[in-house]
């Protein structure tokens, strides 16, 4: 049976279609910009996506089971349409906070509030968590070549970061398995690290000094504020908190999943190096 993967042209998305197609499997890849996506031959490309549930009745015919992107806002939209097509099976690229957000308040919920709407809407269903993604370092790039610097709060939070590819890899299997059903799958990369270690080794793959400048929590909400929200800045002040009370350690599922070690983050500044130069 066919397999949609919606956010087709997204961060995980773009590389689970590469996993999926090499192993055979038939994919259909929803997406808005075929062209952007550069899709390999032999994937069916469904033009639409979540945010424009009109679409989605049309991608999901045929369909079984469904790696599902994140997008709260539309999750409700997802599941009256895939319940009406018969959808058995879907896999949500979910986020490790979402085991705190359920103890929270509703209005908190983001990533919690997909798993709730897919458990209750009766699907064979599994969740997976991973952590912060490497590729989110590269919003230090612009202060890195300005200036030599990064700026961040909370130097002590230690976080876990894990590679995209490593993301893709363990939904490959998931999505090509029936033995992993109900389950929540946190996942990581191999090392806990803090900001400053991860700035270490941006500047020893780059070749250049780079200093850490650690932010006052009202000095990060100060920057960021005003480019993503007030609301979004505080969410990932609260993680990077929490990072530092509770510092975050590696999870085996890559490895145990995939059958290999897990992406280091030195080994992905090296292969990025370009991105902060």
């Amino acid at each position: 049976m066919t397999i949609l993967v919606t956010g087709a042209t997204g961060s995980v998305g773009r590389l689970l279609v590469d996993e999926l197609v090499a192993a055979g499997a038939p994919v259909r890849a929803l997406t808005n910009n075929p062209a952007r996506a550069a899709l390999p031959e032999g994937v069916e490309v469904a033009r639409g996506y979540l945010g424009k549930p009109s679409t989605l009745p049309a991608a999901l015919i045929g369909v079984e089971t469904v790696y599902l992107a994140p997008l709260p806002a539309y999750v409700d939209d997802f599941v009256r349409c895939a319940r009406q097509a018969g959808v058995r099976r879907v896999v949500v690229l979910s986020g490790e906070p979402a085991e705190y957000e359920a103890q929270g308040d509703p209005s908190t919920w983001h990533y919690y509030r997909i798993e709730r709407a897919i458990e209750e809407g009766g699907f064979d269903w599994t969740f997976l968590r991973p952590g912060q993604f490497m590729n989110n370092t590269l919003d230090w790039a612009p202060s890195i070549k300005a200036e030599g610097v990064v700026r961040a709060p909370y130097a002590g939070a230690v976080q876990t970061p894990i590679d995209l590819g490593d993301i893709a890899a363990v939904a490959r299997v998931v999505l090509l398995s029936e033995r992993f059903g109900g389950q929540k799958i946190t996942m990581s990369g191999p090392e806990g690290l803090t900001p400053p270690e991860e700035v270490e080794l941006i500047a020893a793959a780059i070749g250049r000094q780079v200093r850490f400048e650690e932010q006052t929590p009202q000095e990060y909400l100060d920057g960021l504020a005003p480019v993503i929200g007030l609301e979004t800045a505080q969410w990932l002040l609260d993680g990077f908190r929490m990072m530092a009370e509770h510092p975050m350690k590696p999870e085996p599922a890559v490895a145990e999943l995939t059958g290999r070690p897990p992406v280091t983050y030195r080994e992905w500044a090296v292969a990025n190096a370009d991105g902060f130069r």
